[in-house]
């Protein structure tokens, strides 16, 4: 199957890249920037026998988002889409300016609208899609000094079920993952504060989590074991969160 995971150069994104590519799917890599990045997990994956293929995508550019899918199809039918690419702010409420806050739902929330609008093509004539969204368990609990993050990422779930509900029967599925504090460059920034620590300590494991047990969880809906699981929102959060 060909997959695309948006956000794909680093963090969590690099880590279901390339456990995509270790089941045996074709995995383009969106970047926005970071071409160095997305290029070190493209050999990393090619290393490993696997098909990987660094694609440049700003998700919250329409028609780079068509530009990308064109690209993609030259391949073959898009058959797997992994909404991952994300932008992060700690900024207090009070201070979140309307350009911050638009630029948040730009690529937090409207990326993945429109990253599912044009897979959605490929996906509906062949009656065969996996779409899996990463939000946050911000999304879930709220934020105090990420409040925009937070509401885009709530908005992520809602999207979820509401992709879910309209395309099952088109034999599409779409759910969600929810991490809750993963090492990763993104959540360094946070884990410095006195909050981010405070809640490092508060996590029932005892650990925070790794971008590879994200990708696990991503692995399981997208494969054959996930077939009629749709609309759901998997907790990867080591109990920090039950909803």
């Amino acid at each position: 199957m060909i997959a695309l995971v948006t956000g794909a150069s680093r963090g969590i994104g690099s880590g279901i890249a390339k456990q995509l590519a270790l089941d045996g799917h074709t995995v383009f890599l969106g970047f926005s920037k970071d071409l160095d990045g997305a290029v070190r997990v493209e050999r990393s994956i090619e290393s490993k026998g696997g098909i990987a293929r660094a694609i440049r995508i700003d998700v919250s550019s329409r028609r780079s988002v068509r530009e990308a899918f064109e690209k993609i199809s030259t391949d073959g039918s898009l058959e797997i889409l992994v909404n991952n690419a994300a932008i992060a702010q700690e900024k207090p409420f009070m201070e979140i300016n309307d350009e911050d806050w638009d630029t948040m739902m730009g690529v937090n929330l409207r990326g993945p609208f429109i990253c599912i609008q044009e897979a959605l093509g490929f996906m509906r004539a062949n009656k065969l899609g996996r779409i899996v969204n990463i939000t946050s368990i911000g999304g879930q609990w709220g934020g105090i000094n990420q409040i925009h993050y937070a509401s885009a990422k709530a908005g992520l779930i809602g999207l979820t079920k509401s992709i879910a509900k309209t395309f099952a029967k088109d034999g599409i599925t779409c759910n969600a993952v929810s991490p809750g504090l993963i090492a990763t460059d993104m959540s360094a920034k946070e884990l410095q504060t006195d909050a981010g620590k405070l809640k490092a300590a508060q996590i029932p494991i005892g650990r925070l989590g790794s971008a590879e047990e994200v990708a696990a969880a991503v692995s399981f809906l997208v494969g054959p074991s996930g077939a009629y699981i749709t609309g759901q929102t998997v907790n990867v959060n080591g109990g920090m969160y039950f909803g």
